[in-house]
C-alpha cells in the first residue's frame, strides 16, 4: 500500500491554463427539420456526448461598442438528454490573453431574435465551403475520429452555443493591436452524473480516494513505527531501575 501511495504523489502532474465554463439543463426535444434549409447548412461544428471534445481556433477582437464582449463564434449541441445537466468549458493557454464568455440558446430564441439569428448568420456565411480554404491548416477535433459536424435527424435535444473572445492584453507591437491572432482552444461538453457530478471528475474524485486511503495506510504505520521505537528506548531504562 505505501508503494502505491508513493506512486501517485510521484506521478502527480500540474495542468497549466485557463478555463471558462457554463452549466445549463438540457431543453426538451424539438422536432429537427430534414428539408433543406437544415441546422447542417448553417457548417457548424458540433459537440455530442459521443463526440464531446473539439480543438481549434477561435477568432477574437478587442471589444467594441457594437460588440463589448469580443467576437462572436457559433456551435451546435446535439444529441443531448432531455433534463440532464451539462456544462461546457472552453480552455486555452496562458500566454493568450483572453476574456471568454459563453451563452447557450434553444433553438426558437435564436430564431426569434434579430440580433442573435443576425450573428448567427454572419458565423455562417464565414463558414462556408468556399470560404473555408484556410480550415484545412487548422487543428482538427482533438479525436479525429469523433468529429462531428452533422446534424441530428427527428426529435432531439438540441441548443446552439455562442462563446465570445475579446482580446485581453495591451503590447507596444503595432501589428497585434491591430490584427488579433486566433485562439488555439478546447471546447469540452461535460455531462453531469445524476446531475450532480461532472463526468470528467470521475478520474479525479477516484485519485482523491486512493490518495485519503493510502495516507490513512501510511499514517497508520508511520503511528505503529514510532510507537516500536518508544517502546525499544524505555525498555533499557526499566532494566536499569
Amino acid at each position: 500500500m505505501l508503494q502505491l501511495f508513493l506512486f501517485f504523489i510521484l506521478h502527480a502532474q500540474w495542468v497549466l491554463g485557463n478555463t471558462e465554463k457554463i452549466i445549463f439543463l438540457a431543453p426538451s426535444n424539438l422536432e429537427v427539420p430534414v428539408e433543406h434549409p437544415t441546422l447542417e447548412d448553417l457548417q457548424l461544428e458540433a459537440l455530442s456526448p459521443q463526440h464531446w471534445s473539439l480543438r481549434t481556433h477561435i477568432g477574437a477582437e478587442f471589444p467594441t461598442t457594437a460588440s463589448k464582449y469580443g467576437q462572436p463564434s457559433w456551435y451546435l449541441l446535439h444529441n443531448l438528454q432531455e433534463g440532464q445537466r451539462y456544462e461546457v468549458r472552453i480552455c486555452w493557454a496562458a500566454t493568450q490573453p483572453t476574456s471568454f464568455r459563453l451563452e447557450t440558446y434553444d433553438l426558437s430564441t435564436v430564431f426569434e431574435t434579430p440580433d442573435l439569428i443576425t450573428s448567427l448568420a454572419q458565423f455562417s456565411e464565414s463558414r462556408q465551403p468556399d470560404l473555408l480554404d484556410a480550415e484545412s491548416q487548422k487543428p482538427s477535433v482533438a479525436r479525429p475520429e469523433k468529429k462531428s459536424k452533422h446534424t441530428p435527424k427527428g426529435a432531439s435535444s438540441t441548443l446552439l452555443l455562442q462563446i465570445f473572445a475579446a482580446a485581453d492584453y495591451y503590447t507596444m507591437n503595432k501589428t497585434l493591436m491591430n490584427d488579433v491572432p486566433p485562439v488555439f482552444v478546447d471546447i469540452i461538453l461535460d455531462p453531469y452524473i445524476y446531475n450532480v457530478f461532472p463526468r470528467s471528475l470521475l478520474p479525479t474524485a477516484v485519485y482523491i480516494i486512493i490518495l485519503a486511503i493510502g495516507g490513512w495506510h501510511l499514517a497508520k504505520y508511520i503511528s505503529v513505527l514510532v510507537k516500536g521505537i518508544g517502546h525499544g528506548r524505555s525498555d533499557p531504562e526499566k532494566k536499569k531501575t
